[in-house]
């Protein structure tokens, strides 16, 4: 089985985000009326499904996919905490419906709804909401909800900790995974998520974060941003600073696999071992199209390791067994279902 553990709903119905429309529009004009969330029909949300996620997940070889609301529409660092609940709210219903259309390819992982610095009651009530209302089996959590400005607290500081405590009591792992850049010198895409992700693991290279929360299970997506690359530097910093050798983070830490080009590849596999590495596309993400060079869709992550020379069981832990092992939720759907 091939489980991709990071796809967004980037092909929602545009009656979705008319609804977003209509709450940025109501703060800038309070006297407006608190708009309701869209209705989107199953028929659209099949057409819509069917024509993208689950058409080239299938042409690509894959089985399931881990779904989450479209990251850089998130929207956490609008500070009103009654509309990132009621956008988080209707962004996770909507994908909820995905998984129930099509449940054997979906799996649901949950947007928070975060603000700057904000109350993380609100963001564990809902974390709370989707795993065990709604059977989610993951979250994304983002380490800078003010998207570029880095105003809140680093995701070591005891700020965090209820958000930990729960995502450790109901067992289910966060994605790391920031929204929007509100700040220009930090493209969305192209920086802001890679950023992001760099610097949360040195955030955790500095601190003793898992020996507080042992059961804490973290994914930083992207390959890591540029931890692979310069695991040297963390080493030596590590070293530097007196800290543990950041392997050891490896217990609490893991890597997918969208990075999109077969060097890239190599070097994350070839840094980190086979055991802390998630297959992962994010398609009809961040980059659309093909390379020009090779042909092969910037992200047909699939095709970058089948040319890379890995042992069954390294395939099978990268493809499938992490997955399972990470996302215990996910694996016991999975055991229940017969697959």
């Amino acid at each position: 089985m091939i489980i991709d553990v990071h796809g967004h709903f980037t092909t929602a119905p545009a009656a979705h985000q008319a609804y977003r429309d209509a709450q940025l529009a109501r703060l800038d004009d309070p006297s407006r009326p608190v708009p309701s969330p869209a209705a989107v029909s199953d028929e659209e949300i099949r057409e819509s499904v069917e024509r993208h996620q689950l058409k080239l997940l299938r042409e690509r070889g894959g089985d399931l996919m881990v779904f989450s609301p479209r990251a850089s529409s998130m929207g956490h660092h609008l500070t009103d905490q009654a509309t990132a609940t009621a956008w988080a709210r209707a962004s996770n219903d909507l994908v909820h419906r995905v998984e129930r259309l099509f449940p054997a390819h979906f799996a649901s992982a949950a947007q928070l709804p975060q603000t700057p610095g904000g109350d993380l009651a609100p963001v564990v009530a809902e974390l709370r909401r989707c795993v065990e209302e709604l059977g989610f089996v993951g979250a994304n959590l983002n380490p800078d909800p003010s998207g570029g400005n880095w105003q809140t607290l680093p995701l070591t500081d005891p700020y965090w900790y209820p958000l930990y405590e729960a995502l450790e009591e109901l067992d289910v792992p966060a994605m790391v995974h920031v929204s929007g850049s509100c700040n220009p010198n930090a493209h969305t895409l192209g920086a802001h998520y890679l950023n992001a992700d760099t610097s949360v693991f040195m955030q955790l290279v500095e601190d003793d974060l898992f020996q507080r929360f042992p059961g804490l299970r973290l994914v930083i997506p992207h390959g890591g941003g540029a931890v692979p690359y310069h695991w040297g530097r963390y080493r030596g910093l590590a070293m530097r600073l007196g800290r543990p050798d950041p392997a050891e983070l490896l217990r609490n830490v893991y890597f997918d696999t969208c990075v999109y080009h077969q060097p890239g590849i190599e070097l994350l596999r070839k840094v980190v071992p086979a055991e802390n590495i998630l297959f992962a596309s994010e398609m009809l993400g961040a980059v659309r199209g093909a390379d020009p060079a090779t042909g092969i869709a910037w992200d047909d992550t699939k095709r970058y390791l089948d040319r890379l020379e890995l042992s069954a069981g390294e395939r099978e832990s990268i493809f499938e067994a992490n997955a399972r092992r990470v996302y215990p939720r996910l694996h016991a759907r999975l055991t229940a279902e017969g697959r």
